[in-house]
């Protein structure tokens, strides 16, 4: 693939988070990554955690030259964030009106803003979930991993950009374990994209938010910590509780989990859960929370 034409849409990009934030303790306050020049006036399309309670963000275009920045949204369903140049990139923007579905098997290239890229192929297309209640339906999938996946552009053949980087993972096939990166699909950014602008926010009700970082193990959804003052934590969620229903519906599996908590009602709901303490089972009732109200609000520039 000639990715050459392309290089230039995709900045460096980098934040500073008080020390104080919601997020500073498990993601840093340093944080650099990419971003993908999405409109000709300097809008940029990210991965959310880069950006997340940022009070600082610089773009770097591939000259070198650098650019402030600031976050404009953030959408926690989909994980993608927004951030606007304050000034003129100079910077050709990538397509994505067209967006569509990455397939099986494509050629893709995955473009950091650092002018590195990896050329592989799309090895799956399925849902994820995230063990900081977060799950996506159909997400991509893509071999061999870029180094540097956090915010890079997912480019077909084209140049057309299929998604955002944002995880790296490991993938077992025929016995032998191998990186890959996870994206988010671009396909999710158009039906969402005029709310994030206007409202810096989707217009739909907060999903209801529990403070707790679960993991699947063997079809049981295992709690292994609780955010401190979060909604769990109050409620007596404990490291290696099993969480064994929502309300009054067995738990089967992590993705499942979370679509229980969100069907029950918006941010703010109770939520009642049976779990296995020790052998024991017992009930506990967690009064849900907004993730965003922990957060500290990005500094207008």
């Amino acid at each position: 693939m000639n990715v050459k034409p392309y290089l230039r849409s995709v900045v460096a990009l980098r934040a500073t988070v008080p020390d104080h934030a919601f997020t500073a303790g498990t993601l840093g306050t340093e944080r650099e990554g990419s971003g993908v020049v999405i409109r000709d006036d300097g809008l940029v399309l990210t991965i959310g955690y880069l950006v997340t309670e940022a009070e600082e963000v610089w773009l770097t275009r591939d000259d070198g030259r650098v650019f402030a920045a600031h976050p404009i949204a953030i959408d926690q369903t989909t994980g993608l964030a927004l951030v606007q140049a304050m000034g003129d990139l100079g910077v050709p923007a990538l397509n994505f009106a067209g967006a569509r579905r990455a397939r099986v098997g494509e050629k893709v290239a995955l473009v950091d803003g650092i002018g590195r890229h990896t050329e592989g192929a799309v090895v799956a297309r399925q849902e994820f979930a995230g063990y900081w209640e977060y799950l996506l339906d159909d997400a991509i999938f893509v071999a061999p991993a870029h180094p540097s996946w956090g915010g890079a552009g997912l480019v077909d053949k084209d140049g057309n950009l299929l998604g955002i980087g944002s995880l790296r993972l490991q993938m077992s096939r025929g016995g032998e374990v191998s990186d890959i990166n996870m994206v988010v699909p671009i396909d999710l950014l158009p039906p969402v994209l005029d709310d994030l602008l206007s409202r810096g926010r989707p217009d739909r009700p907060a999903r209801p938010w529990l403070g707790a970082f679960s993991a699947e193990n063997n079809g049981r959804v295992v709690v292994m910590s609780v955010t401190d003052g979060g909604p769990a934590a109050k409620a007596g969620l404990k490291e290696g509780d099993v969480i064994a229903d929502v309300r009054d519906g067995q738990v089967e599996g992590l993705a499942d989990f979370y679509r229980k908590v969100w069907s029950i009602g918006p941010a703010g709901v109770e939520v009642p859960l049976r779990i296995v303490r020790g052998g024991r089972d017992t009930w506990l009732r967690v009064k849900s929370a907004d993730r965003t109200s922990f957060l500290v609000k990005p500094r207008l520039q």
